[in-house]
């Protein structure tokens, strides 16, 4: 993988403008992610600019493995909540998925997010056959236990998990877990799941019988194309429509080249947001996405 430079990536201060011409055409919601966005230097700053325009949430995707040392500072900048990918809570599986060591400091981290207040602390994970799905019962009752949110996550053809989950555009139907395979397994376990109403976001969440809240996000078996309102801004100033919008539009050249003004700004995610009420993102054989790059 070939770093880009820093130059080619947006600034705070433009990333604070599209920020500000998004609330000006009625986004409220702001979520920082990645890769994985604790490694870029200042992150508090960034969180603070966008906390000063007063969202209706701020929140903050994650690993984890930086979290311990920034939670404290990452909450007094005005981040809100926050969402740590893991998909094992076993050391040895930790380190062939991640290719890295460092399960304690997400633990670790975790806890620093529970008493900085980021709450409610989730935890996505992504269930693959035959890598993680018969960890799903420990992962529930690692949320009645820790007291966060776990939602898991459909396996999509994206790469950056293992080679064996996507290589070279493939996509590998014999790993994929149904969310409904995944439901009857936690309710075979655990008995019948309590379904709550009223919860933003496209997770589907319930509730245990002792309590432990469950999401699961489906974009595969169930897609919720149809009711998605995000947009995505990549740190390259490309604005996605869709995890799997392979192009989408150079906000940066609009923002250095073109001068753009903020009302045309505004104007630019307005034509973005109609777009995305057209958007299909066509067969899944086809569909392709770096997740590493894009973030979730």
């Amino acid at each position: 993988m070939t770093l880009a430079p820093m130059a080619e990536l947006l600034t705070y201060e433009e990333i604070e403008r599209v920020a500000a011409a998004a609330m000006a055409v009625g986004i409220r919601r702001f979520r920082i992610t990645g890769g994985e966005p604790l490694v870029r230097r200042g992150i508090e700053s960034l969180v603070e600019k966008l906390a000063r325009l007063a969202p209706d949430d701020l929140a903050l995707t994650t690993n984890g493995l930086r979290l311990g040392e920034t939670a404290a500072a990452l909450k007094a900048a005005g981040l809100k909540r926050v969402t740590v990918s893991l998909d094992t809570l076993r050391r040895d599986r930790f380190e062939m998925i991640t290719r890295r060591a460092g399960l304690p400091m997400i633990f670790e981290g975790l806890a620093a997010a529970e008493t900085a207040g980021l709450q409610p602390v989730k935890v996505n994970t992504v269930v693959i056959r035959g890598v993680n799905d018969d960890e799903v019962e420990d992962f529930v009752r690692f949320a009645e236990r820790e007291a966060v949110e776990v939602r898991f996550i459909e396996l999509m053809p994206t790469s950056g998990l293992s080679p064996e989950c996507k290589e070279l555009g493939r996509w590998r139907p014999a790993l994929f877990v149904k969310g409904a395979e995944i439901r009857t397994r936690i309710e075979t376990a655990f008995g019948p799941l309590e379904r709550l109403e009223g919860v933003d976001g496209v997770a589907k969440v319930f509730r245990t019988k002792s309590g432990a809240r469950i999401g699961l996000i489906t974009p595969i078996s169930d897609p919720f194309c149809g009711g998605c309102e995000r947009l995505r801004l990549g740190p390259d100033g490309r604005l996605k429509l869709c995890l799997f919008d392979r192009a989408g539009i150079d906000v940066k050249k609009a923002l250095r080249d073109e001068k753009i003004p903020a009302e045309a700004l505004g104007g630019l995610l307005r034509t973005a947001l109609g777009e995305k009420v057209r958007w299909e993102r066509g067969s899944l054989a086809f569909c392709s996405s770096e997740m590493f790059k894009i973030g979730g």
